[in-house]
């Protein structure tokens, strides 16, 4: 099989869509699709609000246009489906979008299409999940009429050194044939290389445990800033003490949010229970980590108690409401749940972010964002989120911000000097 002049489609234009789009798109010809026409709009007027693609990059792919018109999509022989993969309230996962992107492409793949997935899913979903669906909607028989394969997104958002092409590249395909063909595509753009997995399932599961190990180590070190805070001993001097030895992981304490991380292993451990095993580590890290957010606004409570304030009456400043720093994207933030927190004990909250889209902030969490500067002084500031703007700043400025005698500094990233911070006023509390 070639696919060497085949017309792709990518289904799907956010961080993961977007950038795959315009690399194809500056060699051959591409259609970006996705339904929010207003993404369209905004793509073909040469801007991208997630940031991860400059107006530079998008006119440089000059093979590619947007369309929100499933027509478009017709003349088409690679389908290549980036759609979110969300978890539910019950953390079940939300195969909605796979599920309608994939009814979209049945309706007008031509025979001998490949359709290749990049959505996290857990370990046999491509063939279980999405092939069906592919299968009624085209009346065509799957590795016979049309053929399928499976190469995980691995983009980083907001990280502008460890970019789409120069991340290797996991590839895989429905037949042996076509797994040579979808290694050879990516090939062409991925500088970094490819690996050419197995089968689609042993893809599917590589993309999973990528960010499972990455949530298991994260919630060990903020299980252990929970221990450290009753004994009394600062956590990150522990590390640093600890990353002496040259096999140390460097891994910190903090929130974890965002699509990836905090939501991947929960595909895992739902096709685990499916086959009758129920995990028993990866669930209790998630626990771990879903819970630190509100971890920080109870011990951040806590010390404005000890500092004789009366929480109900009190102002509470959030900084950063992203869920990774110097990035807009907002989707699965923790900060969040540390907002709620604070709410629950009747404390007022004012969120600032210079990252995050007001419009967004409030449509998906009904929150607004206000100003936390000198003339809207707090009692109490949580630096959540390490954005280069906050990590300038010193805890001089910082002070400028609060109000009152004694106000408490969570410095959720560890972005400040505790001695520094102490001297300027605060009673500090960091993980």
């Amino acid at each position: 099989m070639n696919l060497e002049n085949a017309k792709i489609a990518v289904i799907g234009l956010g961080y993961v869509g977007l950038p795959l789009a315009v690399e194809f798109g500056k060699l051959r010809s591409v259609v970006g699709f996705d339904i929010n026409a207003g993404r369209i709009a905004e793509l073909q007027a040469g801007h991208d609000s997630t940031l991860e693609v400059d107006a530079h990059s998008l006119k440089a792919a000059r093979h590619l246009r947007f369309s929100d018109q499933i027509d478009d999509l017709r003349d088409c022989h690679v389908f290549i489906v980036t759609v979110p993969t969300p978890v539910d309230r019950a953390n079940r996962p939300d195969m909605t979008p796979l599920v309608k992107a994939s009814e979209t492409v049945g309706k007008v793949m031509p025979s001998n299409a490949v359709v290749i997935y990049e959505s996290t899913v857990y370990p046999g979903a491509t063939e279980e999940v999405c092939v069906p669906v592919l299968e009624r909607f085209s009346g065509k028989a799957f590795n016979v009429d049309f053929f399928c394969g499976y190469s995980p997104e691995r983009i980083n958002p907001g990280d502008k050194i460890n970019t789409l092409t120069k991340i290797k590249k996991i590839t895989s395909g429905s037949t042996p044939a076509v797994a040579d063909a979808v290694d050879e595509l990516y090939s062409r753009i991925i500088v970094a290389g490819t690996h050419k997995a197995a089968s689609l399932k042993v893809a599917e599961a590589a993309k999973v445990i990528e960010n499972t190990q990455r949530d298991l180590n994260i919630a060990l070190v903020n299980e252990l800033s929970v221990i450290f805070e009753r004994l009394g001993i600062d956590t990150i001097d522990v590390l640093e003490a600890a990353g002496s030895k040259w096999n140390f992981l460097p891994f910190r304490p903090g929130l974890v949010g965002g699509h990836c991380i905090g939501v991947d292993p929960y595909y895992l451990t739902h096709k685990a229970e499916e086959v009758g095993y129920h995990p028993q580590v990866i669930l209790a890290g998630r626990r771990i980590n879903d819970n630190m957010a509100r971890y920080v606004a109870r011990n951040t409570i806590k010390f404005m108690l000890k500092n004789g304030m009366d929480v109900s009456r009190c102002t509470v400043g959030v900084l950063g409401i992203t869920f990774k720093e110097n990035c807009p994207d907002i989707r699965n933030s923790k900060v969040v749940d540390m907002v709620r927190e604070f709410e629950a004990w009747g404390a007022n909250v004012v969120i600032s972010d210079p990252w995050a889209s007001k419009d967004e902030v409030c449509h998906e969490y009904g929150l607004a964002l206000g100003p936390v500067d000198e003339s809207h002084p707090v009692d109490a500031l949580v630096v959540a989120v390490g954005h280069h703007q906050y990590r300038q700043a010193s805890p001089t400025e910082l002070r400028k911000l609060c109000r009152g005698d004694r106000p408490v500094l969570a410095d959720v990233k560890s972005l400040f000097d505790r001695h520094q911070a102490a001297e300027a006023g605060f009673t500090v509390f960091r993980l």
